[in-house]
Order: C-alpha cells, then structure tokens, then sequence
C-alpha cells in the first residue's frame, strides 16, 4: 500500500519561501508522476505541479509558475516542492498525490494522497 507522508507547512509572510517535503513508501514513487495538489477554504483540490518518475515531464499551475519548484530524491523517496515569492492566495491544504499519468489531473483521477500540510500566508 503506498503512503504519502508530508511535512513542511506552516506560517510565512508575503514575499517568504517555504519547502514542502513528501515522504513515499510502500512503492510509491515508481511509475507515473507524483505532485502537489492544493485547497483553499471553499474551493476545490487543484493541481499545482507535478513531476514524472522519470524526471523528464513537470507541469505548473499558472498561478505559481516561475515561483515553485518541484523536484525528486529517487534514491530518498522524497518529494520537494520549493515555494518562493509566496502570496496570501497560495494560502490552503497541500496534498501530497501519486497517479499513473503523466502532466495535469484532476482530482478525480489521483490515486493516491497524503493527509495534508497548511501552509498560510500572512500580507
């Protein structure tokens, strides 16, 4: 059974970086991509980024785009998600996700999701 495990989040005011890990175990960083989905209150679970195992294939929300990093530690299992320049609309739940297909999903179709970080950003 793959599990997800994150950490990372918390407070950090406007203009702040924060970096947000993801722990897989059970197998789950082989095959597929891995990302960062995100809730803000009342809104729904969107994708922020995403990276393939392979490394070769990442995707980013326009809204962070040129802000966050995603990256990979194969040889860890870990996760990252480097957030600069951070803005009170980055301000949600991040979920940490495993799916089969490579480049933007929805919701629907994650297979696998950790239990959440909040991160909030503070004007």
């Amino acid at each position: 059974q793959v599990q997800l495990v994150e950490s990372g989040g918390g407070s950090v005011q406007t203009g702040g970086s924060r970096r947000l890990s993801c722990k897989a175990s059970g197998g789950g960083f082989t095959g597929g991509s891995m990302g960062w989905f995100r809730q803000a209150p009342e809104e729904e679970r969107v994708l922020v980024a995403s990276i393939s195992w392979t490394g070769f294939t990442t995707y980013y929300a326009d809204s962070v785009k040129g802000r966050f990093i995603i990256s990979r530690d194969g040889a860890n299992g870990t996760l990252l998600l480097q957030m600069n320049n951070l803005k009170p609309e980055d301000t949600a739940v991040y979920y940490c996700v495993k799916y089969l297909n490579i480049g933007f999903i929805t919701a629907r179709e994650v297979d696998y999701w950790g239990q959440g970080t909040q991160v909030t950003v503070s004007s």
